[in-house]
């Protein structure tokens, strides 16, 4: 190092500049496979991802026979129509939990974070689009003494 340390500003300054000089390499198996979880609400999707042709496999039956509604097999395809990818990787998935709908985002969420693993370079357009982050919204608990998570029982004053 030619530069000489002396506060953590220039650690912090040091670290940066290592930082942005190493890319990030891509993340994959032996098989060229990349993996990741997918969430939303009580759904959980695990995704594999590898070049090919674009046939989609949800718990062992295609796109079409898992989802029916169009709306659910748009959502699971977005990621790869911000990446400019539509067609070129094969997707293994495996999901739980929830519904039809919280399954379709986990799995959009598995195939963002699957691509990012795959593509660093894809991080930017994926982000600004918010397939990365994690929608964390799920259903209230129910309180006691209540009819459901916040609606009460009705009043009657008699």
């Amino acid at each position: 190092m030619a530069e000489k340390i002396e506060s953590l500003q220039d650690i912090k300054a040091a670290a940066r500049s290592e930082a942005a000089v190493a890319p990030r390499k891509p993340n994959k198996d032996k098989q060229g496979r990349s993996y990741a979880t997918g969430k939303r609400k009580d759904a959980v999707a695990r995704v594999w991802i590898k070049p090919g042709k674009g046939n989609i496999t949800i718990n062992d039956k295609s796109l079409d026979q898992y989802f029916a509604r169009p709306v659910l097999k748009m959502i699971i395809n977005q990621p790869f129509e911000v990446a400019n990818r539509e067609n070129e990787f094969d997707v293994i998935c495996t999901v739980k939990g929830g519904g039809l709908s919280g399954q379709a985002g986990a799995i959009k969420h598995g195939i963002a974070k699957a691509l990012n693993e795959y593509e660093p370079e894809l991080r930017t357009v994926l982000k600004k689009a918010g397939f990365l982050t994690r929608d964390a919204r799920t259903v209230e608990r129910k309180k006691f003494g209540r009819a459901k998570a916040r609606r009460s029982f009705q009043f009657s004053k008699r």
